[in-house]
């Protein structure tokens, strides 16, 4: 992050919370303020995942894969555990690195995938997307995570989900 801020015009981040952009900004801001721009020029841009539904069982079974997916890559593993996220993710890490796949993704506390993907009816959605701004992400990136198997309905919950959460 700091390379980053010093070495560009600013941050591409993914997989974190409205509540981890302040730490991550601040480690991009220090890195321009070190090569002698002005932190406050910035761009911030967030990847953020949203999954509009209240199946609450859905965004369970879905967050569970995608945390185990991502967050078990070296990189991802240490920028959590750099945001602070070690202690409740260290289950999930040691499952996953004597390959009990089962026992991995249900070591994941519900917090980190309430925390990871944003999801909810379209206002709740919004509101949270809006945290990320309200916390520093100047270009937030919107990952559909479409609420079904089926190729047609996911097409269509996508397309929905764009239309409720599009600026006015």
């Amino acid at each position: 992050l700091r390379l980053a801020g010093r070495e560009s015009d600013g941050v591409i981040i993914n997989w974190l919370s409205a509540g981890d952009v302040p730490k991550v900004v601040a480690a991009a801001r220090q890195g321009a303020e070190q090569a002698g721009k002005d932190p406050s020029k910035l761009e911030v841009v967030a990847r953020i995942f949203v999954c509009m539904t209240d199946n609450d069982a859905f965004v369970d079974f879905l967050g569970r894969r995608s945390v185990a997916a991502y967050l078990n890559v070296p990189v991802y593993a240490q920028f959590h555990e750099w945001l602070g996220r070690g202690a409740a993710l260290a289950p999930m890490w040691d499952a996953w690195k004597s390959g009990d796949r089962k026992a991995a993704t249900a070591a994941i506390p519900r917090q980190v995938i309430d925390d990871l993907i944003v999801h909810g009816d379209a206002e709740t959605c919004r509101r949270k997307v809006q945290e990320y701004v309200d916390a520093g992400v100047t270009v937030p990136v919107v990952n559909f995570l479409p609420a079904s198997a089926d190729p047609a309905e996911r097409t269509q919950h996508s397309l929905a989900m764009l239309r409720a959460l599009a600026p006015a």
